[in-house]
């Protein structure tokens, strides 16, 4: 029997201007439920977050809730104005969380709460607004957009505290890994109704095509307006969908193209030079060095980038991507080494700025100056032509910029960028604040883009989708050249670790004399000796099943075919990937017993 609801809305309708944003929405939160909130920017998905936590009042509808339930919500942006110090921002107000879970959280975070809240980094504040919200206890917790501006060692520790917490969640997110790794059921706001399906992320794409298909055959019964909105849809949706299975099979191709460059210790050979422009390096580092004071930033880095390849940039927060990437760009000067760029480079930056675009301009302003036409790289398009292109309703046009939801001035931002004539992209978290629909978009346009890219991302997924190359960074000064996305290069860092045991032993072993006798072996019970020798086999099973699923759902006719079996191909991948990261992380773990 189903738990009862600890929170529900029923009938729920929310007036924007002279119209509903949604009306008559109906949901129920269970105790344990662990939910993706999807839509689309402008959809009101933070509005509606809102609305669960009780922040906004409702136009229409009854909202209940269980005696004695606590609601905590993460906000995108939290208010910090007020606040000397972090710490001063969690431990403010009447519900504040009690000061030692806070530090607690904080110590696993690794943020100095004494820091000052109106010069702290968006990384600082929302590792701060994180501790206030976790150590308040809470029995629902809403989270907008948790992992914006954390690195990826505060991703994977808040997606383990995820995976712990005994409470129900509701959750708004870009970041596809994320979703797939933790949510058991998805909530689609979508043109102001609600639908809910007991399925995690991991299938909600194949749910959303079959949704669209579905109305595009019933509005074949209706008029021809909304035949022309259905079959809108579908293009937009499935027939994307096909076009990106093809340029990820052309960035899988080019990925083996690239590893085929590169020399066992990752720096890509430099005489490699042709006549054909394509494979002309338009940025070539040697034995590059950085330093600041005693710390070594970047030591002995060699790359050789060539037109066409899309470079991801990796690491903790202070680990150096931005110092990197500076070095890479001519921004900054190595202290040994050399960096030689192209002399036709002409680059285009896209940063975090989106608050650079003044809230009173028109989107015309914005994207033609105030005309019509609007130059794309060499092509003169009309701007409400240009405007689809980027996923708007080419009648805003006139809209001014403030009317614009946060992932809309993004998008907007990357329209205007692209549209530059240039042969170098830099991306600095391009992903932020953008919905599901715009980052397979961008997708699109960097892999159809002809000149190089540089992205610095946190977006896991992201980067696997895109890049040719990773750079991977621990602070140490090292940089890991790995052909492939993000998935590679964490796969290389783990058989790494799974190795370092072994070596450390050996170095010391060599180095004692008279030499000590060897150390014994950690003695494993019966069930973990026996996952130790069989889940090396079981993990090669499953890497040829994830293959062979991919294979086949690489198909592009295959969900208008066959649906169900496409879901089914889905939802195997989900488990088969859930299941190999599980026994990688168990090997490993027993690997070290093993060689401690």
């Amino acid at each position: 029997m189903a738990a009862a609801p600890i929170l529900s809305w029923e009938g729920l309708g929310l007036q924007q201007g002279s119209g509903w944003l949604f009306r008559d929405l109906d949901l129920h939160i269970a105790p344990r439920d662990r939910l993706a909130l999807i839509g689309r920017n402008g959809a009101g998905k933070t509005t509606l977050l809102k609305l669960i936590g009780g922040e906004i009042e409702a136009d229409k509808g009854k909202r209940s809730i269980q005696p004695g339930t606590r609601v905590v919500m993460l906000e995108q942006d939290p208010f910090f104005t007020g606040f000397d110090t972090l710490l001063d921002f969690t431990l403010s107000g009447l519900d504040a969380p009690p000061r030692h879970e806070v530090e607690a959280i904080a110590g696993q975070l690794g943020i100095d709460l004494s820091r000052d809240a109106n010069s702290a980094s968006g990384g600082e504040r929302r590792r701060a607004a994180l501790c206030r919200a976790l150590a308040s206890e809470p029995d629902l917790l809403l989270l907008d957009e948790p992992t914006n501006h954390l690195d990826l060692a505060a991703i994977d520790w808040l997606e383990d505290w995820l995976n712990r917490y005994k409470g129900a969640f509701v959750v708004i997110s870009h970041d596809r890994t994320f979703l797939t790794r933790l949510t058991r059921a998805t909530l689609w706001l979508d043109r102001g109704s609600l639908r809910r399906k007991e399925v995690g992320f991991g299938g909600y794409e194949a749910w959303m095509e079959q949704i669209y298909a579905e109305e595009a055959r019933a509005a074949d019964k209706l008029d021809a307006k909304l035949k022309l909105e259905a079959h809108w849809l579908e293009r937009g949706v499935t027939a994307r969908r096909k076009r990106n299975q093809g340029r990820l099979e052309k960035l899988w191709e080019m990925r083996a193209q690239r590893a085929a460059m590169l020399t066992p210790q990752g720096a890509a050979k430099l005489a490699i030079a042709t006549d054909d422009a394509k494979s002309k390096a338009v940025i070539v580092a040697d034995k590059v060095t950085k330093k600041f004071g005693d710390r070594t930033i970047i030591k002995d880095f060699s790359l050789r980038i060539t037109r066409g390849d899309r470079i991801g940039l990796v690491g903790a927060n202070g680990a150096g991507k931005t110092t990197l990437l500076k070095l890479l760009t001519g921004e900054l000067a190595p202290d040994s080494g050399t960096v030689t760029l192209a002399k036709t480079l002409q680059g285009v930056m896209i940063d975090q700025q989106r608050s650079l675009m003044a809230p009173e301009k028109r989107i015309r302003d914005v994207l033609a100056e105030g005309g019509d036409w609007i130059d794309v790289r060499g092509v003169r398009k009309h701007v409400q032509g240009y405007l689809k292109d980027f996923l708007f309703d080419p009648g805003l046009v006139e809209a001014r910029v403030g009317t614009l939801s946060g992932g809309e001035r993004s998008r907007l931002l990357l329209a205007r960028e692209f549209a530059r004539k240039s042969n170098l992209l830099v991306l600095d978290e391009p992903t932020n604040d953008l919905d599901l629909e715009t980052l397979d978009l961008l997708q699109e346009v960097i892999a159809d883009y002809d000149g190089t890219v540089l992205i610095v991302s946190h977006d896991r997924d992201f980067l696997d989708r895109t890049v040719t190359i990773t750079l991977g960074l621990d602070g140490s000064g090292k940089v890991d050249v790995v052909a492939g996305g993000y998935a590679d290069w964490e796969k290389q860092r783990q058989l790494r670790r799974a190795a370092a045991p072994a070596k450390s032993d050996r170095t010391a072993a060599e180095a004692a004399a008279p030499p000590p006798p060897p150390p014994k072996k950690a003695k494993l019970s019966y069930k973990d000796q026996r996952d130790y020798d069989l889940l090396p086999g079981r993990i090669e099973e499953l890497l040829a099943q994830i293959a062979r699923d991919e294979a086949a759902l690489s198909d592009a006719n295959l969900y208008t075919r066959d649906p169900a079996k496409f879901a089914a191909l889905s939802k195997s991948i989900e488990a088969a990937r859930a299941e190999k990261d599980a026994a990688e992380e168990r090997w490993l773990e027993l690997a070290e017993l093993v060689e401690g």
